[in-house]
């Protein structure tokens, strides 16, 4: 693997790790590993991506709050993407991003990472 896809794969997996522990409770990993981010020459780009669920953690919307702006301090621009159904948060920095969903209803929360793409061949 590229190293760079590796260290950028750390840092992302670190910073979700960090955002689900602050909404309590076990998550479960969805994702981790590499992805080909190159539809129209497969094997080109590769990413590295990251998610993890919480079922029903504790008051999640204002977990949510409280991460916005520690995550600005931290350099990382968000955007609310929010639905009917859905509390959604983009946030970006570098070219990675992760995303964070709140479900209205049951409070499961979901968060889905990736890096940046980077030539297959380091």
């Amino acid at each position: 693997m590229n190293p760079e896809l590796r260290r950028l794969g750390a840092e992302l997996t670190s910073v979700i790790d960090d955002v689900a522990a602050a909404f309590g409770g076990p998550a479960d990993r969805t994702l981790d590993g590499e992805l080909d981010c190159d539809p129209i020459n497969p094997g080109n780009l590769l990413c590295w991506q990251y998610g993890v669920r919480l079922e029903a953690p504790a008051a999640p919307e204002d977990s949510l709050a409280s991460l916005v702006p520690a995550l600005h301090r931290d350099g990382w621009e968000s955007h609310d993407r929010s639905t009917p159904r859905e509390h959604i948060t983009r946030f970006s920095r570098d070219g990675a991003d992760f995303t964070i969903h709140v479900t209205r209803a049951g409070h499961a929360v979901a968060i889905v990472g990736s890096t940046r793409p980077l030539p297959a061949q380091p």
